[in-house]
């Protein structure tokens, strides 16, 4: 069970480089329910999550050869989410990761917290700098980011 709330926040902490860095290429082969396929730095799964909620859902991981992943991240459809993931503990005993995304989501930076109880998930503080709760808002999934068109002016 993955349990999770998701935000926007109002600036980016200084001095990232002091905490874990993960770069994350992922693509969506279906998003209802959600199949995707995920490199994160020099590993490679296969990620199936049942509908659940926004806040709580299954997830399952299966691990992937590099050549598994190569084929089946061209069968992915929409957008390649590509996004830099920094581990920042938040002091209370939690781990903000703390995306910045690359590509056609250049600009946009999520905050997620993890959470082993929704209670535990609902009750969560979060830090000054989390400006609005999106854990709920589709628009800021990345399934569903996925899915985004955008206007190309020709």
């Amino acid at each position: 069970m993955e349990i999770e709330r998701k935000f926007l926040i109002s600036s980016v902490p200084e001095h990232l480089e002091q905490y874990k860095k993960r770069v994350i290429e992922q693509g969506y082969m279906c998003t209802g329910p959600v199949v995707r396929v995920r490199r994160d730095n020099d590993e490679y799964y296969l990620t199936y999550k049942n509908k659940g909620t926004a806040l709580a859902h299954e997830e399952y991981n299966l691990p992937l050869t590099k050549e598994a992943y190569e084929h089946l991240i061209k069968k992915c459809d929409g957008n390649i989410i590509t996004k830099d993931r920094y581990n920042i503990p938040d002091g209370m005993g939690h781990i903000i990761e703390l995306d910045l995304f690359h590509g056609v989501f250049e600009g946009t930076t999520l905050a997620e917290v993890e959470f082993d109880t929704v209670e535990e998930a609902e009750s969560y503080t979060p830090p000054s700098w989390f400006i609005k709760d999106v854990t709920e808002d589709p628009n800021y999934h990345n399934s569903q980011m996925s899915r985004k068109k955008f206007d190309h002016e020709d």
